[in-house]
């Protein structure tokens, strides 16, 4: 039990640093990633008005029809993959990504690398 409370703290230390340096604005919203054991939600979010702009995740249906399981590295590109499309519909090209206190590695980096190929700038 010691053992995933010391992650816990880890992951939690992580995401308190970053989120002091990364604020999302209009010119510049924050795509904000987090990982569950299952499934995988990204949002793009306006942290001045508080809203969230453009969200995916494995639990939406567009992505289920692609991706059998929600928590593999596939899954994830599908995620970015979408979520890099509607927010090219919508208008925002540049964002700041906040990986959520996880490390930049495997589904993170899956997700990120596929809305970067999909236009998104960040």
């Amino acid at each position: 039990m010691d053992k995933q409370k010391e992650k816990w703290k880890k992951r939690t230390r992580r995401h308190h640093r970053v989120r002091r340096t990364v604020q999302g604005t209009l010119e510049r919203p924050r795509l904000s990633v987090y990982r569950s054991l299952s499934h995988i939600y990204a949002q793009i979010i306006d942290d001045v008005e508080g809203k969230t702009l453009v969200a995916s995740s494995t639990r939406d249906k567009e992505v289920q029809a692609q991706a059998a399981y929600g928590g593999n590295c596939g899954a994830a590109k599908q995620v970015g993959e979408d979520l890099a499309a509607k927010a090219l519909d919508a208008g925002i090209q540049k964002v700041v990504f906040d990986r959520g206190g996880q490390k930049y590695h495997g589904r993170i980096k899956a997700l990120a690398d596929a809305a970067r190929e999909k236009g998104l700038k960040f």
